[in-house]
């Protein structure tokens, strides 16, 4: 049952890197650069959006687009196709979809319909989303994180 020999760190190296050896040759190290490097221009763009905050449209593309280079960089982890089984896994269904409904509200209102107010109600939605969906990794932290908000928007005394 337990196992505390090497085996168990090659196994969770295989784990690794077992779902991705087909798509591509990098190795570990360069797909924790890649990991790095595609998480890092997330952040940069959701920092750049900041600084446009005044044109929500462009505000929200570049959100948007940080957003999903953010998510989209743990692909080069674990593989897209277990960073797809991860999202649409029961626990996070949900979560992924309203995230995922979020994103393609956020960019149909910057992109179709040019509204400011609608576009940063968009984003606010994708936020809460990004928030909802990122807690759905850590286990109890949704059920937390409800309990906490029914406590302090209660009004009963």
């Amino acid at each position: 049952m337990w196992n505390f020999s090497d085996d168990a760190d090659e196994e969770e190296q295989n784990y690794f890197v077992e779902g991705t050896e087909g798509l591509c040759s990098l190795s570990p190290l360069q797909r924790i650069y890649t990991f790095a490097a595609c998480l890092l221009a997330g952040f940069v763009c959701m920092f750049m959006s900041l600084v446009v905050f005044a044109k929500p449209i462009k505000f929200a593309l570049l959100f948007t687009f940080g957003n999903m280079l953010a998510i989209g960089s743990t692909a080069f982890l674990i593989g897209p196709g277990q960073q797809l089984r991860m999202m649409f896994d029961n626990v996070r269904l949900y979560a992924t979809a309203v995230y995922g409904g979020s994103v393609i509200l956020a960019l149909a209102c910057a992109l179709l319909i040019h509204s400011k107010i609608l576009t940063i109600f968009a984003v606010i939605c994708e936020i809460c989303a990004l928030i909802w969906y990122s807690l759905s990794y850590i286990p109890f932290a949704r059920r937390v994180v409800s309990d906490l908000t029914i406590r302090l928007f209660d009004t009963e005394i």
